[in-house]
């Protein structure tokens, strides 16, 4: 039977935009997984996604499902005969399959004879799956927050208010969520607020289109960068468009309209940080900047109507964004009336955790703890003494309490205006970064002890509360704390410990609080599981990883170094296979041998030709090998040890390592030991997979 095309439709009230573009994706996994199970053939998959609608269009679905054959097996052969009669095992295999005892088959297999079943299963027309199909599908999708509407038990993001399930030029009942599914789609809430009528799958987007509605999600977004870019070269000017803002503004629309507002520019005398965040977080704006690279005092939006009027809607914005700037004006002024000084004493009446004091004793903590990793950093201790004791300040201004979104970054504008020095301003602007993934590490000295002192010290102090992310929940946002420390230590470049710098966490601690169970194990396991992500998402084998991190972790940047030798000496040096399974061997025989206590090696009590060759190959790369170590030059201590794999091949080949007399036996276990305690300098080379 020839495949035709199949679309599927939900409307719906408006979906949020941050679920839109994960429901696309788990859309079509979710379809596709259930046509494979439901042993529907079927061609390209293509999801439709906007505020009011998640569509499906499949290209080339088969109109019959395959034939397929299923073997039951039941028991074995000496289980359902005694005597030969049936056993009850026998009997209840048959009654599950349908058949009478003597209708069963005798089934060979690896363990011996067995009864089975052969069921056919006809093939089935899919029009008779294709509603319970929809159903599972739309029930299937992942959503954060569900709800109920009217008296009915299902549930969704939103309210669902028409079905649509068509398959080639036939309309299918489906009825769910209370509803039939009709012939017909809607098109824009306001330009075209009736029926569409879709005739055919496959016109589907051209029939909205025509009733104002671009359904395609990555289409649309297309669409809005190029208005946007478009209206923005008309001004002269560049619009400020990160993909967060504009994925956002993606799933608000489904007729876009780029517009542009303006506003006074006796308003560009507040911080650019300022206008930027109410312009994009609080009010979805684009902002834009001048040839010169400044902001300028105009913007762009985008409207979901095309209005007859558009003066009217740009006016509207205009004044519903001058309000946000006249609140951020007056905070301006009004938090530079005061100084961050005279803010500290009050910061011992904001919270900062249950069991962990104020704000004010995070403060004194920083204020002891930012010095002493400065030193690791070679960061000017005063100044990050000075930055810390005033970091936290601007939590209590006016701006930030409006925008919390901008904590730090008010606070260096007003460290700057108190007059202290550009180093501490500096400092407690980049305290927070990096914020996400894509933001980037302070990038002052000072700003960078100050941000892991910062992390430091609620990482410890929750660890020790016992407040430890499991599974995906991490309310606090203790992962993010962890991976920012690994990057400022990686992207920054600076070898440090981290038991040392938990240590200096546990330290500011020591002198205020009085905290529950030591927590630097399981916070340093915390990282090593933080530092492995990294390294994966960099693109390093997870097996290269565990040998890495077996042996060294504790230093992230030293651990990076490693990881970088290890991987081009396994992807570069031919002999580094056999060195590797070579080497695995001699590790996995001392493992085995590991109770009994080697003696001291004394090579003149090596007997045959192949361990003097070997020790003699060994002695003369020791030294080289020990400086590489000593200088990090990893890599080099790779190549160099790769010169023993040709003696270690030949000592196993010609030596019997475990040999009846003891005292040879200790030296050659002695031998390997040394050997292997210079490759364990590097990586645990019995980490590696595939390998020996």
């Amino acid at each position: 039977m020839k495949p035709h095309p199949l679309l599927l439709e939900i409307g719906c009230e408006e979906l949020p935009a941050a679920e839109q573009q994960q429901l696309q994706q788990s859309a079509v996994e979710i379809m596709a997984r259930l046509l494979d199970e439901s042993g529907i053939e079927y061609g390209e998959i293509l999801p439709y996604v906007s505020p009011r609608r998640i569509a499906l269009l499949i290209h080339e679905l088969a109109s019959a499902t395959r034939a397929e054959e299923e073997l039951r097996r039941g028991p074995a052969l000496e289980r359902a005969f005694v005597n030969g009669k049936a056993t009850p095992a026998a009997e209840g295999f048959a009654r599950s399959c349908g058949v009478a005892v003597s209708d069963l088959q005798r089934l060979e297999t690896e363990k011996g004879v067995v009864l089975a079943w052969r069921i056919q299963h006809p093939s089935r027309p899919v029009t008779a799956l294709l509603p319970d199909l929809a159903t599972r599908w739309v029930e299937s999708l992942p959503l954060r927050k569900r709800m109920r509407w009217g008296k009915r038990e299902e549930s969704f993001s939103r309210p669902i208010r028409w079905l649509l399930l068509r398959f080639a030029d036939q309309c299918l009942s489906w009825q769910a969520f209370g509803l039939q599914s009709e012939a017909h789609s809607f098109g824009h809430r306001v330009h075209h607020s009736g029926p569409v009528p879709v005739v055919q799958p496959q016109t589907y987007a051209q029939a909205l289109l025509q009733a104002q509605v671009r359904a395609h999600w990555q289409e649309r977004r297309a669409y809005i960068a190029r208005e946007l870019q478009r209206l923005a070269h008309e001004l002269d000017c560049t619009p400020v468009l990160g993909d967060a803002l504009l994925d956002e503004v993606t799933g608000l629309c489904e007729w876009p309209v780029a517009l542009a507002g303006g506003f006074a520019e006796e308003y560009l005398r507040i911080p650019e940080e300022v206008l930027i965040t109410v312009m994009i977080q609080h009010q979805r704006y684009v902002p834009l900047r001048d040839r010169q690279g400044k902001l300028a005092a105009r913007y762009l939006f985008i409207a979901n109507l095309e209005s007859r009027d558009a003066q009217v809607v740009i006016h509207g914005n205009n004044r519903v964004l001058r309000a946000r700037l006249a609140d951020a004006a007056f905070f301006w002024d009004q938090d530079r009336k005061s100084s961050l000084v005279a803010w500290i004493s009050d910061l011992d009446q904001v919270s900062f955790q249950d069991g962990l004091g104020s704000i004010g004793d995070k403060v004194r903590r920083l204020q002891n703890l930012a010095p002493r990793v400065a030193a690791m950093l070679s960061a000017d201790p005063e100044d990050c003494r000075r930055a810390a004791q005033l970091c936290k300040s601007d939590l209590l201004s006016g701006m930030v309490g409006e925008f919390p979104e901008l904590q730090g970054i008010m606070g260096a504008y007003y460290a700057g205006h108190d007059g202290e020095s550009a180093a501490v301003a500096q400092a407690i602007g980049e305290q927070y970064r990096p914020v996400g993934r894509d933001d980037a590490i302070p990038a002052s000295p000072a700003g960078q002890a100050l941000a892991l002192a910062d992390r430091i010290d609620t990482l410890y102090g929750f660890f020790a509360l016992g407040k430890i992310p499991t599974g995906d929940r991490d309310p606090f946002a203790l992962r993010r704390a962890a991976l920012g420390i690994l990057r400022i230590a990686l992207e920054g470049e600076h070898s440090f410990s981290l038991a040392a710098l938990t240590q200096m966490g546990r330290g500011a601690y020591a002198a205020t609080l009085l905290l529950g169970a030591e927590p630097s194990a399981k916070l340093g396991e915390f990282f090593q599981d933080r530092l492995r992500v990294i390294f994966r998402e960099e693109g390093f084998a997870a097996d290269q990883i565990a040998a890495i991190l077996a042996v060294a972790g504790d230093d992230p940047l030293d651990a990076q170094h490693r990881l970088e030798s290890l991987s081009t000496f396994l992807a570069s040096d031919p002999r580094a296979d056999d060195l590797a399974a070579l080497i695995k061997r001699v590790s996995n025989l001392l493992r085995k041998e590991g109770s009994q206590e080697t003696p001291d090696l004394r090579p003149d009590l090596l007997l045959e030709a192949a361990e003097k060759a070997l020790w003699n190959a060994w002695t003369a790369i020791a030294k080289t090998v020990e400086d590489d170590l000593k200088d990090r030059n990893y890599h080099h201590a790779l190549v160099t040890l790769a010169s023993l794999r040709d003696p270690v091949d030949r000592f196993f080949a010609e030596v019997m390592v475990l040999c009846e007399d003891r005292a040879l036996r200790g030296q050659r276990l002695a031998l390997l030991q040394a050997l292997q305690g210079a490759f364990l300098q590097i990586a645990d080379f019995s980490q590696l997979q595939g390998r020996g």
